[in-house]
């Protein structure tokens, strides 16, 4: 970063790098529901349970854990959510079979085929490109700012530097992006 950067700057650089990190944030949120041929508690993210009445999120009625990379196991703390948790697991249609024991639900993890593989790459994709799009929109917004300083007397070698900054930051973070994408792409290819 320049030295001889205004307050002004400083804080577009920073807004735009915070903004940056919760892109970051939220494409690994999303990147670790996409199933990878491994049991995850996060697969059931999704999977809401009628809770006597109110539709909660399973974690709020339920320990789940994977005791295995093929089993996930639902550990529910009261006795008489099981039903109701096995009917939410299927309802959510993630393509699991839900076994209900009497005391915990358990859920085999079948492999993938390789054209689920492949279908499971794309939808990574396609959350990496979301994110790489966010992080470009946040590159012209403070873009723009900068300009509207310079229109209002900052230096144009100022600027420059400024905008010199947001092109490597935007750099570094689409960089980030990518190396989240191959780690995800190896573990869902990986059998």
């Amino acid at each position: 970063m320049t030295t001889a950067m205004t307050p002004e700057l400083k804080l577009i650089i920073d807004d735009m790098k915070e903004h940056m990190e919760k892109a970051i944030g939220h494409l690994e949120v999303e990147l670790a529901k996409v199933r990878a041929g491994k049991a995850n508690p996060a697969m059931l993210d999704s999977v809401f349970v009628d809770y006597y009445g109110v539709n909660t999120p399973l974690a709020q009625v339920a320990n789940v854990n994977t005791p295995d990379p093929r089993t996930i196991v639902i550990q529910p703390w009261e006795k008489a959510m099981i039903q109701p948790i096995e009917k939410a697991v299927q309802a959510a249609n993630l393509g699991f079979n839900p076994q209900n024991d009497g005391t915990v639900v358990r859920i085999n993890v079948p492999p993938l085929t390789e054209e689920r593989r492949k279908e499971l790459v794309k939808k990574a994709r396609a959350e990496g490109e979301h994110a790489k799009v966010s992080i470009r929109n946040m590159r012209r917004d403070a873009n723009e700012h900068i300009k509207k300083e310079q229109k209002g007397g900052l230096p144009e070698d100022l600027a420059k530097d400024a905008e010199d900054n947001v092109q490597n930051l935007t750099n570094t973070y689409i960089t980030k992006i990518d190396q989240h994408l191959d780690i995800k792409e190896k573990e869902i290819l990986t059998v």
